[in-house]
């Protein structure tokens, strides 16, 4: 489940810079003075189109996460819950270890090629790249991995009695 989750979070962090690229695009064809700055872009647009494209994209992940544990619970009753909790906290603290430090070494590859003046070279461009893969490695998927294995533990724990009435009486 914590493949999946991360899997979703990072196609939203690319769909959300989409909506904002669309956006920006929008402000620099309908005012050109942006570019020279004699006119200022509307920074509370973008900020509006940022929160709606991340609250949009959140719900399926979140949705997922709580429902995951009632829908096994109520199917397959306590013991299934037990396991995809055993799992989602197993590889949901390795992925989450994995995804942060590999973001932020990619991050860290491209400030070192920087600061060792590497910058226009082949490598410097190749590193942009590996940065901008990992900047949602290590500020959304890996974080987001923490709250996810707390909420699917939370959501078993309230309904745990329904569980164990459905499957023992």
């Amino acid at each position: 489940m914590p493949f999946f989750i991360t899997s979703q979070l990072i196609s939203a962090v690319a769909r959300a810079a989409s909506k904002m690229v669309e956006e920006v695009r929008r402000q620099f064809k309908e005012s050109p003075g942006i570019l020279t700055h004699e006119t200022k872009p509307d920074y509370a647009k973008c900020v509006d189109v940022a929160t709606v494209a991340s609250l949009r994209e959140l719900w399926k992940s979140a949705a997922i996460t709580i429902a995951a544990p009632i829908v096994l619970g109520i199917i397959l009753g306590p013991s299934a819950v037990v396991g995809l909790l055993m799992g989602a906290v197993i590889t949901g603290i390795f992925l989450a270890f994995h995804l942060a430090n590999t973001g932020g070494a990619w991050d860290n590859a491209k400030k070192y090629m920087e600061i060792n003046k590497q910058k226009g070279t082949e490598e410097h461009r190749i590193a942009i790249v590996g940065d901008i893969i990992g900047d949602p490695y290590k500020d959304t998927a890996g974080p987001a991995l923490n709250t996810v294995i707390k909420l699917l533990n939370t959501v078993a724990i309230v309904f745990v009695s329904a569980f164990v009435a459905i499957f023992v009486l």
